[in-house]
């Protein structure tokens, strides 16, 4: 098959407005999070979810010796929490000093602004190219009360991240 190069792929999925995670974990006493958007489900029996961390980011480096990740979800009226934790980098930046957040689930950080949330066990982490795919088995969380205007990746499009991808 030839190759035509990504031009015609990237110029899908910049098309795509897929919704934005911010991701939380702990390990030891180091806790660390991120903005996400490589994210979906994987199943649906047993519940599956996959998290991509990007192998340059401290939560990355962090959740390598975690055993939960705790995955988040806003509403445009929080988007300055998703801002934070995709505009700067744990690398220079306690971000929870920033924001409300207390211990959840096993321990990992759980953000209280957002609209709703899951604590999941990882179940297996393998490499997707530039991201570590991390698959979750949710374990604990809070269900949204209503539908809400969600984050998405046209709220961050500006964003300068706190780390290249």
């Amino acid at each position: 098959m030839a190759d035509f190069g990504s031009e015609p792929f990237e110029a899908l999925v910049s098309l795509l407005d897929y919704p934005m995670f911010v991701v939380t974990t702990r390990a030891g006493d180091d806790r660390s999070g991120c903005l996400v958007g490589f994210a979906s489900q994987t199943s649906i029996n047993p519940s599956r979810f996959l998290i991509g961390l990007s192998k340059k980011n401290r939560t990355f480096r962090i959740a390598r010796d975690a055993t939960h990740l705790a995955v988040h979800v806003f509403a445009r009226d929080h988007l300055d929490v998703p801002r934070l934790f995709g505009g700067e980098t744990g690398d220079e930046t306690d971000k929870f000093t920033r924001c409300a957040w207390h211990d959840g689930p096993e321990g990992v950080p759980v953000l209280d602004d957002a609209g709703a949330w899951f604590v999941g066990t990882i179940r297996d982490r393998f490499d997707v190219g530039d991201h570590v795919a991390h698959v979750l088995q949710p374990v604990a969380g809070r269900a949204p009360g209503e539908f809400s205007d969600w984050v998405t990746f046209a709220d961050v499009r500006d964003l300068t991240p706190g780390h290249e991808a």
